[in-house]
């Protein structure tokens, strides 16, 4: 009873004196803008030169602060644009401050992220983020000379890939599908183009990127490991603007166009790539006049309808196609459309109201005429999501929302001809919804102590039109398939409810700061997923399907522990991080041995509950200023799976599970028109199930695996080191065209990295009394020097 008073007494004093502190300040909320175009500035650096504090913008360009009465000098700043001071005299409360920048007229070369306050890394809430500039993506070495961001995010702590010509990206030991990738707050199914050489992101179209790996916010869910939230660029409301870029693989444009001055104006970007066209005087035969490209045009409209009212709406479509005439077609690609309202009501009050449609589908077939096969998939979602934000103080911010989803699944609708006769052998249809509402507060208790907290509490329904069918023990025992029992056929209507499940989520982070340069952090949260992508190869491919959670197919889950140290050096030069990380995944979907998911109707057979352990640290240190800068992440995990019948009952490592991950980026800057860049990759190869022993019959090799590991053995490791050199013409004054040529190398020393390694028949018969033998086939995706050159422009 003591130690109750005790802690009630702490907490009433720390209450008493933010009581005291708030009524001996006075409120400041207003926004910073950019002047050219009105465009808010998020990030931006509000400094009181006599406090030496300050703080920064939202995502709406604003802020709010509480300081003592009295006369300040205000210094704004925003990476890119000059430093705007201000002298106030501060004697009472206001609202609708607005301080406009001017943009510095050159490219600054701070490798930063644009609008971040320099310490944010130390003083921010958030842990498990990192935020990519995209002037800083731009110097980055890149295959064919193509900046690209999905492969720039793998040179960060914690994020990999299973390997060139894998689609997507993985974090902290999860899979591809579990990573909840946005445009503009719309989701995206598969955000690769020619197999994962390449996202669907044009970075001249993007303004900002984040990735979130832990203490993920309660506004976010659906997925169990990432967050990657990619904001579109706006385009200017007062002039013309073009970007664009020439280069050996694809050409892009972008165009920004005021409508009307200063209230409405709209960005167009789009990219094609002319494999295709390059390649045809070398194809002949069957392979004459293939077709080989992709494509993506993406838009934005922005409308100032008044002082306190945004509308935008994003629009995006983009395909990868890639055919031989009489032998197969196949081609996938995304559409979507988000319409976004803000509004401010008052100084404390701001709404955000989102709708989009979203929707990924592929098509594969083969022959013509009379004989031939289509298969067409697709999986759409459409959204409403509400978000109301408070902030009372600049010590203390509210978040309330709501959000619903409807998903709408086509896993299969196939047609095979033959001889004329058409057979259909299709996959039923289905559809769910998902619903959440949410809360978050984010608290600064004292200058050195803050946290953020909040709840999620998501309900998903699998809805009819649908046939469930019960499913038995396999006769060959646990990881087979199992039986079907078509006796237990229980038939729902549209609409009807099959399955409902209510999963909260609990979200909470803290900080603890040290002194002016360092902070501890700590996070925890849990994430459920209702949608799966199903698949059981080494890497994710455009044929894969999503799936929901079904009366069968339970919601997969995900608990996070974090912490972590935060240090910067130097006057924020240097920066450094150690993190640490534990997910717990006691349910998930996984696969029994032999799994057939392609063309299943009765795919439920084919999949069991398993769960998962992930566990790392991540070291990451990075220089920010000066001529030479760069960072260096070293990151050491294990990612692990369990699941009954499936390798003996043991603990197997996931096909994702890379206990070394080394990423090295480098930058130099000889002088203002030229400068090199530089990237090295280290990964621990990847598992995989190779057979222990072989019978021979005839003169045939049966490959066996006796003791049934699964992912017993590891490919070799991947490394890799590209290199650019930059070059910037030297800009006349009285012209507004911006050009450089980027000269790059992708493998520099052209290591053949594996991407698998399959086993076959040597060929030929050996000599008498000498056995066959087996031998190991390794496929390397990229295994030589890749030159390229590209050229960029802006006016």
């Amino acid at each position: 009873m003591r130690k109750l008073r005790y802690l009630i007494l702490i907490l009433f004093t720390i209450s008493a004196t933010n009581i005291v502190c708030a009524q001996s300040k006075i409120t400041l909320k207003g926004e910073v803008k950019n002047k050219l175009n009105d465009e808010p500035l998020f990030g931006a650096t509000i400094y009181v030169k006599e406090l030496k504090s300050g703080t920064t913008t939202d995502l709406n360009g604003a802020f709010n602060m509480s300081i003592p009465t009295g006369d300040y000098t205000f210094v704004i700043s925003y990476v890119g644009f000059l430093d705007l001071e201000k002298q106030l005299n501060v004697t009472q409360s206001m609202s609708g401050i607005t301080f406009q920048l001017e943009e510095s007229g050159q490219k600054l070369d701070e490798i930063t992220v644009t609008g971040e306050r320099e310490d944010i890394n130390v003083s921010g809430m958030q842990m498990g983020t990192q935020k990519l500039d995209v002037k800083v993506v731009e110097k980055l070495p890149a295959l064919l000379g193509e900046v690209d961001i999905i492969k720039s995010l793998q040179l960060l702590p914690g994020v990999s890939s299973v390997g060139e010509g894998s689609s997507g990206f993985n974090v902290r030991g999860g899979g591809v599908g579990e990573n909840l990738v946005l445009m503009d707050k719309t989701p995206i199914f598969n955000s690769s183009h020619l197999f994962g050489f390449f996202s669907i992101f044009n970075p001249d179209a993007v303004e900002n990127v984040q990735l979130i790996k832990g203490g993920i916010p309660s506004n976010y869910g659906g997925r169990l490991s990432s967050v990657l939230d990619v904001k579109m660029q706006e385009a200017d409301t007062e002039k013309w603007k073009v970007n664009g870029g020439l280069g050996l693989i694809f050409s892009r444009l972008s165009v920004e166009a005021p409508i009307v001055e200063d209230k409405l104006s709209v960005l167009v970007a789009g990219r094609r790539s002319y494999i295709d066209v390059l390649s045809q005087p070398f194809l002949n035969d069957d392979l004459a006049g293939s077709i080989f490209y992709f494509y993506d045009l993406s838009g934005k409209l922005r409308w100032k309808v008044g002082e306190k009212d945004n509308i935008s709406f994003t629009a995006y479509t983009g395909r990868d196609v890639f055919a031989a005439e009489s032998l197969f077609r196949n081609n996938w690609g995304n559409n979507t459309a988000t319409l976004q309202w803000n509004h401010l009501f008052n100084m404390n009050w701001t709404l955000n109201t989102t709708a989009f449609v979203s929707k990924y589908d592929y098509t594969l077939g083969f022959g013509v005429g009379d004989d031939k096969f289509d298969w067409d998939s697709d999986i759409t979602t459409y959204n409403t999501s509400v978000d109301l934000n408070y902030a009372p103080s600049s010590r203390s911010s509210w978040t309330f929302g709501a959000s619903s989803n409807l998903y709408k699944f086509t896993p299969a609708d196939v047609q095979a001809t033959s001889d004329g006769d058409v057979a259909e052998f299709s996959i039923p249809n289905m559809q769910a919804l998902e619903s959440a509402i949410y809360f978050s507060h984010e608290w600064k208790i004292t200058d050195n102590i803050g946290i953020q907290y909040g709840l999620r509490l998501p309900v998903f329904m699998y809805l009819g039109e649908a046939t469930t069918f019960d499913y038995n023990e396999s006769e060959k025992g646990a990881g087979w398939a199992k039986d079907i029992d078509f006796s237990s056929a229980q038939t729902y209507d549209d609409w009807e409810i099959i399955k409902s499940y209510v999963t909260p989520e609990p979200r909470l982070s803290v900080k603890f700061g040290l002194n002016k340069e360092s902070s501890i952090k700590a996070s925890y949260n849990r994430m459920h997923q209702y949608i799966h992508l199903i698949s059981n190869t080494t890497a994710s491919t455009p044929l894969d399907i999503w799936w929901p959670t079904t009366d069968k197919i339970k919601p997969q889950q995900a608990d996070q522990y974090s912490i972590g140290y935060f240090r910067n050096f130097k006057d924020n030069t240097y920066e450094a991080s150690v993190e640490t990380y534990y997910k717990d995944m006691p349910q998930l979907v996984d696969y029994v041995n032999g799994a057939q998911l392609l063309l299943n109707p009765f795919l439920e057979g084919e999949l069991i509950d398993g769960k998962g352990r992930a566990y790392g640290l991540e070291l990451y240190f990075k220089k920010k200023k000066g001529r030479f800068q760069g960072w260096l992440s070293y990151t050491l995990s294990r990612t692990e799976r369990l699941a009954q019948g499936i390798n003996n009952n043991e603990w197997y490592a996931a096909r994702f599970d890379q206990p070394h991950n080394l990423k090295i980026v480098t930058f130099y800057d000889f002088n203002k028109q030229w400068s090199i860049s530089s990237s090295f990759t280290y990964l621990s190869g990847t598992p995989a199930t190779f057979a222990t022993n072989t019978y021979e019959i005839g003169d045939w090799l049966i490959p066996h695996n006796p003791s049934e590991r699964r992912n017993n053995f590891r490919i070799p490791a991947y490394h890799r080191l590209d290199a650019a050199i930059t070059y910037k013409p030297k800009k006349n004054e009285n012209r507004k065209y911006q050009s450089n040529w980027v000269f790059s190398i992708y493998n520099l020393y052209g290591n053949k990295n594996p991407f698998s390694i399959y086993f076959e028949q040597a060929v030929g018969r050996p000599t008498i009394d000498q056995p066959q033998y087996n031998q190991a086939v390794q496929t390397s995706i990229i295994g030589t020097i890749v030159p390229s050159v590209s050229y960029n422009f802006k006016f």
